[in-house]
């Protein structure tokens, strides 16, 4: 490493380092400038979202350094150009979606725009180079295409992977080392990556786990797309396939986990970009690994994937099938460590329930639609309390209870079955607390706790798969949930005022015996519902 790449380095490290914390206490003292966790989220407390602010600002740090020390003009070539406004733009659309939610198409729509301005620039994949071979194939139009698919594939594949304390950073922290290793007989290119990767170590102080700051929509975006933009810039717009195989060797794992995610999605109807908690650090932390095992886990793969990158590179690509052989080898021993294995290759069971859920799963997603835009219509808390119910009851739900900060709320059913099963969901932010559903169980039900059996409720085929089929159950759960929280937010806008039930009248709260005693509302079909 050359002294300007560890100044560079140091550079990073020092801005990011210095700048993390007066974020944190600007977050902390600024709530205009957070944004309520989603539903997906899973951490407890409100963590500031604007980690790639002190990102960014090691980036222009770094710049800067750049400018002062390359031997030629400093943003005057089209990659140049293309990297530096690109990186912006990138930023600024992921940070306005850290601010205020902008929503899949707005944001995939942004993605590309940018993207087309990259290829305008002239960075694209104008030809293959065959490593086996040496024959270069000109791709034409279609290398436009390619450019534009792997800049914003890139970019959302750092942001999905950004689901656990200090996962992404760390593995950007080491796709940054490939790429100064790549880039080194390119002077702007080796001092910018050196000096990003010393950004994300300081940056990492603070997100490893337990986090204090997250990277946030406008940090991955920003990463992604400089991962992506910088991979191109040392392809030589010409051989690209060592050039852009190594990045994709340190993220196989990412990639590996989004493939199934997409595939799971979209087997079972749900949108194919909807959070989740389904992701293989989900996984993990469900088996029992803690925060810092799941992360430590996932480097310690990624690191043997970083050196398999290396060796694609230093090969210029002639070794990238044996290196191909060794990673697979790797993702099945994993698989095998962790019990993936059997539902992994298990694919014909796999898409025939995933199909079968899918009709269910739709009329749930209309139903969630209907809730949410109904948070907009509905004057109290007691009015969305009974459109939850009314979703619920429709999908085929037997009891719900909610629980909030300073109120709890519990409907039944008045013909429920048992045996049942239930489902807790915890709510993030401001509307912290908690949702269970119960549904009966029946004879798909593939998980039936000991001596339960006699006392199923058969199994009416008018609505198999039924609500009480394991992973349906789940699933709708999740959206019920999920559907409830978006039109809480929905109506908060509406009706800014705390969150808790209806006030009652002032002789009735001023009974402490009558306080205790819950409150009858009347639904459709006779069914009360019950506020404790």
């Amino acid at each position: 490493m050359s002294l300007y790449s560890m100044l560079a380095c140091l550079i990073g490290f020092a801005i990011a380092f210095a700048c993390v914390p007066v974020i944190i206490r600007f977050s902390r003292r600024a709530p205009a400038w957070r944004r309520s966790p989603d539903f997906h989220h899973t951490h407890k407390q409100p963590i500031p979202r604007l980690g790639g602010l002190a990102l960014l600002a090691a980036f222009l740090g770094t710049e800067g350094f750049v400018a002062l020390t390359s031997s030629g003009a400093w943003l005057q070539t089209p990659s140049d150009f293309a990297v530096f406004f690109g990186s912006l733009a990138m930023f600024g659309l992921g940070f306005w979606d850290d601010l205020k939610p902008l929503g899949a198409r707005k944001k995939l729509l942004g993605q590309v725009l940018i993207a087309c301005g990259v290829c305008a620039c002239g960075l694209s994949i104008s030809a293959l180079s065959i490593p086996f071979t040496g024959t270069k194939v000109a791709l034409h139009g279609a290398g436009i295409v390619l450019t534009m698919l792997w800049l914003v594939g890139i970019t959302n594949l750092i942001n999905l992977i950004d689901g656990a304390d200090g996962l992404a950073g760390g593995i950007c922290l080491m796709l940054m080392l490939l790429l100064a290793y790549t880039g080194r007989f390119q002077e702007n290119v080796g001092l910018l990556a050196c000096g990003m990767a010393g950004a994300l170590l300081g940056f990492l102080k603070y997100n490893f786990p337990p986090a204090r700051i997250y990277l946030g929509d406008g940090g991955a975006y920003f990463l992604g797309f400089l991962i992506g933009v910088l991979s191109l810039v040392n392809s030589h717009k010409g051989s690209v396939f060592a050039a852009l195989a190594a990045p994709m060797f340190v993220l196989a794992l990412p990639i590996l986990d989004t493939s199934i995610a997409i595939l799971r999605r979209g087997l079972r109807g749900l949108p194919i970009f909807r959070p989740d908690r389904r992701h293989l650090h989900h996984h993990l932390q469900g088996i029992g690994f803690s925060h810092r095992k799941v992360v430590w886990s996932f480097y310690g793969v990624t690191l043997i994937f970083l050196l398999l990158g290396f060796g694609a590179v230093t090969s210029a690509g002639h070794w990238v099938p044996g290196l191909l052989g060794v990673g697979m080898l790797v993702l099945l021993i994993c698989a095998g460590n962790l019990s993936f294995s059997r539902s992994w290759f298990d694919i014909g069971n796999v898409v025939g329930n995933s199909l079968e859920m899918r009709r269910e799963i739709q009329y749930a997603l209309s139903l969630m639609r209907w809730l949410e835009l109904d948070g907009d219509r509905c004057k109290s808390l007691d009015d969305l309390w009974a459109s939850l119910l009314f979703t619920a009851q429709k999908l085929g739900f037997t009891a719900v209870t909610l629980t909030l900060k300073d109120a709890r709320w519990h409907w039944q059913h008045p013909e429920a079955r048992e045996p049942s099963q239930s489902r807790r969901q915890d709510l993030q932010g401001e509307f912290s607390g908690a949702l269970e559903l119960r549904a009966a169980y029946c004879a798909r039900s593939a998980h039936i706790p000991p001596g339960v059996v006699l006392g199923l409720a058969p199994c009416d085929p008018a609505r198999c798969p039924c609500v009480s089929e394991d992973r349906l159950f789940e699933i709708l759960t999740e959206l019920v949930a999920e559907g409830w929280t978006k039109a809480v937010a929905r109506w908060r806008r509406a009706n800014p005022t705390p969150l808790s039930p209806a006030p009652e009248p002032a002789s009735v709260a001023a009974d402490p015996t009558a306080s205790s005693a819950p409150s009858q509302l009347r639904l459709p079909g006779s069914i009360a519902m019950e506020r404790e």
